[in-house]
């Protein structure tokens, strides 16, 4: 049910911002108004706090945001906690940024190798993304996890390509597991 909330809302402001041409400004705001919120605690548990009314809990967001962010965002924090739906804020920020990187042709992908990648080979990478995919462009995080030996492990949303040669040992091992010995 969560889910499905913070999805309605997500893509209400996502129309919200695209109707009004305001999608990077937005996405900025969100961004940011996010970040405030994962680093203040307090605020939440006031949020979710049950013996303080809603009407209290609107004059605070507005008290802390108006005149901060636009008044649409305002807005939209205003009706999420007058709706009781405070706990999907950040999941409703974080569909609103999915949505809007799609409709920008932005894709994030997460690379692991086992070694630090040299900007050569990181600018590869990301050519090969943009020429296999249909996105314009990357946000690319890569780490390094000594344990997959070679290759790469590359992440884009819920798709993988595990080239790692651990995997392949795993996979090796697995089918040799299965084998009978007669």
């Amino acid at each position: 049910m969560a889910k499905l909330a913070s999805k309605t809302y997500g893509e209400a402001l996502f129309e919200l911002a695209l109707d009004k041409n305001t999608l990077e400004d937005t996405k900025t705001e969100v961004t940011n108004v996010k970040i405030a919120l994962n680093e203040n605690m307090e605020l939440i548990k006031i949020l979710n706090h049950p013996k303080i009314d809603k009407e209290e809990k609107v004059t605070l967001v507005e008290k802390i945001f108006k005149g901060k962010i636009s008044d649409d965002l305002c807005g939209f924090l205003v009706i999420m906690v007058e709706k009781d739906r405070y706990n999907e804020i950040i999941s409703a920020f974080n569909y609103f940024i999915d949505k809007v990187n799609e409709y920008q042709k932005l894709g994030v992908a997460y690379v692991t190798s086992a070694i630090e990648l040299s900007k050569d080979k990181k600018k590869k990478i990301e050519q090969k993304l943009i020429s296999t995919t249909e996105y314009k462009s990357f946000d690319i995080y890569y780490t390094v996890d000594k344990s997959i030996i070679v290759g790469l492990i590359i992440r884009i949303g819920d798709r993988v390509v595990d080239s790692s040669v651990k995997t392949k040992i795993d996979l090796m091992s697995k089918e040799l597991n299965k084998l009978q010995i007669s």
